[in-house]
């Protein structure tokens, strides 16, 4: 599973790296929403939640599910801009006053993503002017919650009043906190911008899509860009260009933006040399399938203390030798074994650490 971003006869000079302070407010909204999927961040989320006025916690709890249950496409609205050649603005006013050229039907529809209705990836019918489609919006909004049901009908009668709404709510938090968070890692992002700027000037997409997140790679012969996720979706450049927009607070999210007739966009978090590179989907996979298996569960209780041959494992575990090589060949393909030569012998060991940090490779990879 992946999104391919198709990018044939797609000129370089269109491949733009660039930081956007409303996606980083979007990310920010999201963080402060749901902790638990940034740990690295908890600290600040808990320090700005702590400082927030209530009548503005309780407002960011009226249309969490824009940054909280999906992230919404608003905080990208550059992208929906027709001649998909916009960027995003310098200051967050500049990005609010593109978020205002959206359309009242591309407005709405980004806003009600999170009730799977307006099409995303091929076009339909828009629930502000589709009776049909507005309804089965707001069924799911109800099963939401009350909250999320009294928005989306707001939305739907009435877009202007709401998107003041928004933008009011927006400029409200960058005044409570996140314009002290944006003067501090804008710095980053600006120079991770720069870099990539550079890798695509000297040594091309390849190398620029490796270092946007291991989990990007350039398919030259297929002339398109696979991003890995639990997910399937497809876009493509077309006439239009490719945005690179970089987050301090998106780990371990990384977005693609492949909504229909928009720009395609990469929000991705920016690296740090000390993080260890998640596994892929499918090496995700097949290290849980690895260690599903009830054999090799007992298997290894013995790799994990110590390093075993083959024949050693086949006696303490009553098989033969060949049976323990296919399973120590499963392990060893999830990439699971450590394995090691002493003289004639050939020594197993569970790679402890992978195991270890299996139940945040798997958070991260649904979460990706």
């Amino acid at each position: 599973m992946s999104v391919h971003i198709d990018i044939t006869g797609l000129r370089r000079e269109r491949i733009i790296a660039v930081t956007s302070p409303l996606a980083e407010l979007g990310m920010a909204l999201h963080t402060l929403s749901e902790p638990g999927h940034h740990p690295g961040l908890q600290a600040w989320a808990t320090g700005v939640t702590a400082g927030l006025d209530l009548h503005l916690a309780d407002r960011m709890c009226e249309a969490d599910f824009l940054w909280r249950t999906t992230f919404s496409d608003l905080f990208l609205p550059y992208a929906g801009i027709p001649g998909r050649s916009t960027l995003p603005g310098a200051t967050l006013a500049e990005d609010l006053d593109l978020l205002d050229k959206l359309s009242d039907e591309q407005f709405v529809d980004a806003a009600l993503e999170f009730t799977c209705v307006p099409s995303y990836g091929a076009p339909g019918p828009a629930a502000l002017t589709d009776a049909d489609t507005g309804r089965r919006a707001l069924e799911l909004a109800a099963a939401r919650g009350p909250r999320q049901l009294l928005f989306s009908e707001r939305l739907l009668a009435d877009p202007p009043s709401t998107r003041a709404w928004l933008r009011q709510f927006l400029e409200d938090c960058d005044e409570a906190f996140f314009a002290d968070t944006w003067s501090r890692l804008s710095h980053q992002l600006a120079a991770d911008v720069r870099h990539k700027t550079d890798l695509l000037r000297h040594k091309g997409l390849a190398e620029a899509m490796a270092s946007v997140s291991s989990s990007v790679r350039l398919d030259e012969t297929a002339g398109r860009i696979v991003v890995d996720k639990l997910g399937e979706g497809r876009t493509a450049t077309v006439d239009g260009g490719l945005l690179l927009v970089p987050t301090s607070l998106g780990r371990p999210h990384l977005m693609v933006l492949h909504r229909y007739g928009w720009q395609p966009t990469l929000h991705y978090p920016v690296s740090s040399p000390e993080l260890v590179p998640p596994p892929s989907v499918e090496q995700l996979t097949l290290r849980m399938a690895a260690l599903s298996h009830p054999v090799r569960m007992r298997m290894c209780r013995s790799l994990a203390r110590s390093a075993f041959t083959t024949g050693e494992l086949a006696r303490t575990h009553g098989m033969s030798a060949p049976e323990v090589s296919r399973h120590l060949s499963a392990l060893k393909k999830a990439g699971l074994l450590l394995t090691r030569r002493r003289g004639r012998y050939v020594l197993h060991q569970l790679d402890v650490a992978a195991v270890a940090r299996l139940g945040s490779d798997f958070l991260e990879g649904i979460l990706r």
